[in-house]
């Protein structure tokens, strides 16, 4: 049996991110499943028009899942037994939009949203536009570092690397995304003078990321 030895390598990188993610997760209830799917797309129509005003495209803005679940309470019946019925429904719907970094234009698309008639939530993200580029970078600088320990290892074992056998990537899923905007509440939606956005004045540090691969060479 031929002899091996196994090298687990991790690459490591710092990306600036260049992008922001926002986010946007509509909830109401209302008695009929109708009404319910009615209101969700007049909800979604105006969150495109607003989104439309600030330059972007209707198809900009992207579902992440839409739900309409069933909302039941509780009541005491006449045998003094709980029982459950049937108040209504409630749609959840998930969405996202992406656009370059631009704190100034996420002020104002933030102010928007707060004065608009509607009440998303929100959560925002900064990412990068080119993941790939990134991940590509990151598999190179993990092959590197196992290359370097194998070689280190075996000039300590004074032993020979010989050919690799085989290489073990799990292709896990990598997240580009940095969170220095945490739980953004918005300010009072009535109506206020003054410039219409929010002063965003922040740097989103860098996203460190890492990934492993392990490599498996025979030793002569």
């Amino acid at each position: 049996m031929d002899k091996t030895m196994k090298i687990t390598g991790k690459g490591k990188i710092s990306v600036k991110p260049d992008r922001i993610r926002l986010n946007i997760t509509m909830e109401e209830s209302y008695k009929e499943y109708e009404v319910t799917l009615s209101q969700s797309s007049d909800t979604t129509k105006i969150l495109k028009d607003l989104f439309v005003s600030f330059g972007f495209q209707k198809d900009d803005l992207k579902t992440n899942s839409f739900d309409i679940d069933t909302k039941y309470e509780s009541y005491k019946a006449k045998d003094q037994s709980w029982k459950k019925r049937l108040v209504g429904y409630t749609y959840t719907h998930r969405m996202l939009i992406e656009f370059d970094a631009d704190n100034k234009k996420l002020g104002e698309i933030l102010y928007a949203l707060a004065h608009s008639v509607i009440t998303p939530e929100i959560s925002i993200e900064y990412t990068v536009s080119d993941p790939e580029k990134y991940k590509d970078e990151l598999l190179k600088n993990a092959i590197e570092d196992s290359k370097h320990k194998a070689k280190v290892l075996a000039h300590a074992a004074n032993i020979e690397l010989g050919d690799i056998v085989s290489i073990d990537y799990s292709w896990g899923e990598i997240n580009f995304v940095s969170e220095p905007i945490q739980n953004f509440a918005f300010a009072s939606a009535e109506k206020t003078m003054g410039s219409p956005g929010y002063d965003i004045d922040i740097e989103a540090d860098d996203i460190d990321v890492t990934d492993t691969v392990t490599v498996i060479w025979k030793i002569k």
